[in-house]
């Protein structure tokens, strides 16, 4: 068979890394500061990573928690709000991990749907009015984890003012906001907020490199304590080295030319992928992304995404189902990730689901 083509993993290829930039600022954090970098530490994160972080964000320091990775920062701010029997809404589809997380900690969710400008406002709108009192609502507005949409301005303005009428916490997880490859940025709602509504998620993983598992939260300094109290009881202090040597490479300027590569082999791979949709999948409907790393197709209703992926795996092509992302639904629709995958791969790729569907259509 030959070598499996996968569409499935959200994390990028080595070759848009910038190994040897990560090489030099792991040197430079070990001789700019080797007491900090191989420290315990707090568990606030390493403290100047944390400044860099809150002037990035126009924030006082005591806003920001820095943690290992962004779904710790998830867990953190999940434990401190959400117990079992409360209302959380979502986005549907929603990251597959947000919603294990959420049962796992008994909440009762509400999935309110996605639509290519963001949630349906109207809808949540009509969800509140009806009597549900959620404690959070989880956002990803920027090249959403499935679907690769973007939450419009009219909207994020709206989500605030749902919030603050009805008094719940917008959390905005927001890790691929620096990887927009076309369209016009859009303020965060954490910079539309007063301070109150708002606690912000982001992460190193899409701009520096999976591996250093640096993520971190921006909130209201109250919120921000607590979680750090439950970071001291649960690891004394986050990867001291890692942050250092993230902190380096941000202030350094290398970020702005990983960002720049990773932007453009993204832009070059999404088109690869629109391109291949179009020629050899004609029937998957699926709206392109201005950022990110993922695409949601969607095929004629009645197809069983479930036998495409045993179809595709014996072509060796590999892709999550949107079932997973779902509470009900997705049999049909299927999440492509195209950040790992050259745009030759992503043609070869697009050939063998299309031989797949073929199969069972």
């Amino acid at each position: 068979m030959a070598d499996t083509i996968s569409f499935a993993r959200g994390a990028p290829s080595l070759d848009i890394v910038d190994v040897e930039g990560l090489k030099a600022s792991a040197l430079a954090a070990f001789d700019r500061d080797p007491a900090g970098t191989t420290a315990y530490g707090t568990a606030v994160g390493y403290v100047p990573l944390r400044r860099w972080i809150a002037e990035k964000h126009g924030v006082d320091e005591s806003h920001v928690l820095v943690t290992n990775g962004s779904m710790q920062a998830d867990a953190f701010l999940f434990d401190e709000l959400v117990g079992h029997g409360d209302d959380v809404v979502v986005e549907k589809p929603s990251y597959d991990r947000t919603l294990l997380g959420l049962r796992a900690r008994g909440a009762e969710i509400h999935a309110v749907d996605l639509e290519p400008d963001g949630i349906d406002t109207a809808g949540l709108a009509a969800l509140l009015s009806g009597g549900v009192r959620p404690k959070l609502a989880h956002i990803i507005p920027n090249f959403q984890n499935p679907a690769g949409y973007t939450l419009s301005l009219e909207k994020r303005r709206a989500l605030l003012e749902l919030a603050g009428e009805h008094g719940f916490t917008l959390f905005e997880d927001d890790p691929y906001i620096d990887i927009r490859f076309t369209g016009e940025e859009l303020p965060t709602m954490l910079s539309l907020d007063d301070g109150t509504r708002v606690v912000y998620a982001s992460s190193f993983s899409k701009t520096v490199c999976p591996g250093v598992r640096v993520g971190y939260l921006v909130g209201p300094p109250a919120l921000i304590g607590k979680i750090a109290t439950r970071a001291t009881n649960t690891y004394i202090g986050p990867n001291m080295v890692a942050q250092s040597l993230v902190y380096d490479f941000c202030a350094s300027g290398r970020i702005d030319a990983s960002i720049a590569t990773v932007k453009a082999a993204l832009k070059d791979r999404c088109d690869a992928l629109v391109a291949a949709l179009r020629e050899h999948l004609p029937e998957a409907t699926f709206t392109p992304p201005e950022g990110g790393y993922f695409m949601w197709v969607a095929l004629p209703e009645g197809t069983n995404v479930h036998e495409l992926m045993r179809e595709g795996a014996e072509r060796g092509v590999v892709f999550v189902a949107g079932t997973d992302f779902l509470l009900e639904g997705g049999d049909n629709a299927m999440r492509l990730a195209y950040s790992g995958v050259t745009p030759a791969e992503i043609t070869e790729g697009v050939k063998r689901l299309a031989e797949a569907y073929r199969a069972i259509a």
